[in-house]
């Protein structure tokens, strides 16, 4: 379900941001990975998202990916109130809307390191992406398990004059359940690392950050998984990016 999309036009924005702007493992991420970020804005009110959660299932199972299924509440009027939609990922989804060009928003709808889009079932465009932006210069982040909370430390320089927000999402694994109205009627759905909460924790401005996020902090218990991303404010591009699961004493 899209607002004002055609092949044409979402090829084109494709194409272009490429051309500007030239992965759930059980443990941290380690110093010199380079993880892409893949969003999937998605709702259980869209017909046309089933195979778009799918292909982020297959995503997400790849280490040098960071996959995350953020569910808007847009589509929650015609039937179906998505269970896993939270207002922050509407949001987000809408300002990168304007750091993108874009004057709609649209489900499925894939994000790449903050910096290109593309319909989410297209699995030819989206990996495309991945490789065209694999290449993208990275902050080295890092995410350990320390005292019940989490060690985020992110190193300094590469990205001179840059200023960026710091943000931890926390998501599930997975989740599977039954829809009983409106465009998904009869349908049971999976998803894959859906974000249940994402603050920001933080700025970096070039130098060395080290920082604990603590249970006060975002929503631990129960979660699956952590992510964090340092994203420029200007541009939308995520500077670098880590990933951790389970809490040990979860």
């Amino acid at each position: 379900m899209m607002f004002k999309t055609t092949n044409a036009w979402r090829s084109f924005l494709t194409t272009t941001f490429v051309m500007l702007a030239l992965g759930l493992s059980a443990g941290p991420s380690q110093a010199g990975d380079k993880l892409t970020v893949v969003e999937l804005y998605t709702s259980q009110g869209c017909s046309s998202c089933p195979p778009a959660d799918t292909y982020l299932g297959g995503l997400a199972e790849r280490d040098d990916i960071i996959a995350l299924s953020l569910h808007v509440d847009y589509w929650d009027y015609i039937g179906w109130k998505d269970p896993y939609a939270i207002p922050e990922s509407t949001k987000r989804q809408r300002w990168y809307a304007r750091k993108l060009g874009m004057g709609y928003v649209y489900t499925p709808q894939m994000v790449v390191q903050g910096m290109a889009h593309t319909t989410g079932s297209n699995r030819g465009n989206v990996e495309r992406l991945i490789r065209d932006l694999h290449g993208a210069k990275r902050l080295d982040v890092q995410i350990h398990h320390a005292d019940g909370g989490l060690k985020v430390d992110i190193a300094g320089g590469i990205f001179e004059g840059e200023t960026a927000r710091i943000f931890i999402a926390a998501y599930d694994a997975k989740h599977e359940n039954n829809v009983s109205r409106g465009e998904n009627t009869g349908r049971t759905l999976a998803h894959y690392n859906v974000v249940r909460d994402m603050v920001k924790i933080g700025t970096w401005s070039g130098k060395p950050v080290s920082m604990t996020v603590n249970r006060e902090t975002i929503q631990m218990a129960g979660r699956d998984g952590f992510a964090v991303l340092v994203q420029s404010p200007e541009t939308g591009r995520i500077l670098g990016a880590a990933k951790i699961g389970l809490m040990p004493d979860s």
